[in-house]
């Protein structure tokens, strides 16, 4: 199964990168990928489903996941219910950096579950995920900072 891994270090202290990265529903306003997150439940402040809808190589893809948040630890894991993706699972983390700024990390297992074009299309969905993924971190980034965040 194809593994991406993506991080960015910002200049945002861990306590202000956080909020922004955890605030998904935020991200169809400052990512251009991101067409649509939506809250489908929220049982308490460490669970959520969401539902999501990103273009990614001219296709648009929709799923709905499971999140696991934990605060303290500046992580939150994700995994596909249901979707276009045969899998699709990961995390987003902040981590502290030397210098009082910070390390934003997506990590994302996934499949694209048609096993005949695996071979194929695994790489090529690895490329384009991991564009989107630095895409999607520099969009947060934006919204870390003063500058960023009056846009």
């Amino acid at each position: 199964m194809p593994h991406v891994e993506v991080e960015l270090p910002v200049a945002a202290a861990p306590e202000v990168a956080w909020p922004v990265v955890v605030d998904v529903l935020g991200y169809p306003g400052c990512m251009d990928s991101v067409d649509s997150v939506e809250l489908v439940e929220q049982p308490d402040p460490r669970h959520r489903t969401t539902a999501w809808s990103v273009r990614l190589q001219g296709s648009v893809l929709r799923w709905v996941e499971t999140e696991v948040i934990d605060h303290a630890a500046r992580r939150f894991d994700f995994e596909q219910l249901t979707g276009d993706l045969g899998e699709f699972a990961g995390h987003w983390a902040v981590r502290a950096a030397p210098g009082g700024g910070s390390t934003v990390e997506l990590h994302v297992d996934f499949d694209i579950g048609i096993p005949l074009l695996a071979e194929m299309l695994n790489p090529v969905a690895a490329d384009a995920l991991r564009e989107s993924a630095a895409q999607m971190l520099g969009a947060l980034e934006r919204r870390m900072t003063p500058e960023g965040a009056a846009r």
